[in-house]
């Protein structure tokens, strides 16, 4: 049996995946080390832990590989497909792809970690039909919150921004907060699962897009100065789930004012499931990944790999 292999080396997670024509064979992560309060790693740790982490991937695939023939190797060599877009840790997974790429005389492609993001949200949420037309994207994660107009190209997807955060990123209010709450980082499920423990009455603040663009850090200020008050973590939690939640939605409808096209919704936050749960019910032809291969992954970089061989096969 043939298939395609995709490795993606982000800020948290090492990640191996394979698709053949059928759909996903193996979806391998390795999440990598952060020291008790702290809220994420520097390019060079980073780079050294995908240089461990690699290895151990690749013997845990080999059960799935050892009837295989890889026919192409996939990897994200870059945050975005922007000018001058760049980040260390994708060097570690560059340098294992090329490698085996060279050794089997095997095509190489390189893609986005954010085209890898799409990719893989568009294949759970069963829209592969996107993959050749215009359509709206959210990619909300640790180091991003971008929403976008995304069209195809050969490289995968060509994303213009149309919206997003003009200082703290989603992900990173979460793990700030998650972090102060004593939680380990990332923040997510372990703030997920606080919050639904909260019963009472959410406070709100108010919402404010321009042109879909918002401010979150006067968010983090506020989740720090309601702890403070009222000594509730599960309240806490609650608060910057359902604010993050509302502004996503105003977003949303910023988007479609000007643009008449499906919204699919990607990136590590957006496995959240509060968050997707309020964003279906007020964002019509809404589309989400599941939690899988909504947070880091390489599934959707082994999908391009995929469709990019078919291309010039």
């Amino acid at each position: 049996m043939k298939c395609f292999l995709g490795i993606d080396t982000s800020n948290y997670t090492t990640s191996l995946a394979a698709v053949d024509e059928n759909g996903v064979l193996f979806n391998l992560k390795a999440p990598l080390p952060v020291k008790e309060g702290e809220c994420g790693l520097r390019q060079s740790d980073a780079l050294f832990a995908h240089t461990k982490n690699l290895p151990a991937l690749f013997e845990r695939a080999r059960p799935w590989l050892a009837d295989k023939q890889v026919l192409a190797v996939g990897v994200s060599e870059k945050p975005r497909n922007a000018e001058g877009s760049y980040m260390p840790c994708f060097l570690a997974g560059v340098s294992a792809a090329s490698g085996i790429a060279s050794v089997g005389q095997l095509p190489l492609y390189t893609f986005s970690h954010q085209c890898g993001h799409l990719r893989a949200a568009l294949l759970s949420a069963g829209r592969n039909d996107l993959v050749s037309m215009p359509f709206g994207a959210f990619h909300i994660s640790g180091g991003t919150t971008e929403m976008l107009l995304v069209t195809p190209d050969e490289k995968g997807f060509s994303t213009e921004i149309v919206g997003g955060t003009k200082d703290l990123n989603a992900g990173q209010l979460v793990d700030r907060i998650g972090v102060a709450l004593g939680l380990a980082f990332p923040a997510g499920p372990a703030l997920e699962k606080l919050a639904s423990q909260y019963e009472g009455k959410i406070p709100t603040r108010p919402v404010k897009t321009e042109d879909g663009f918002v401010h979150l850090s006067g968010v983090e200020n506020q989740a720090r100065k309601l702890l403070e008050t009222e000594g509730s973590p599960a309240l806490t939690a609650a608060f910057v789930l359902d604010h993050l939640a509302r502004v996503i939605v105003a977003m949303s409808r910023d988007f479609r004012k000007k643009h008449a096209l499906p919204l699919l919704y990607a990136g590590g936050v957006m496995s959240n499931a509060y968050i997707r749960a309020y964003i279906e019910k007020n964002v019509s032809e809404s589309f989400f990944a599941e939690p899988a291969l909504s947070a880091d992954n390489a599934v959707g970089i082994a999908a391009l790999c995929r469709e990019a061989y078919f291309k010039n096969h």
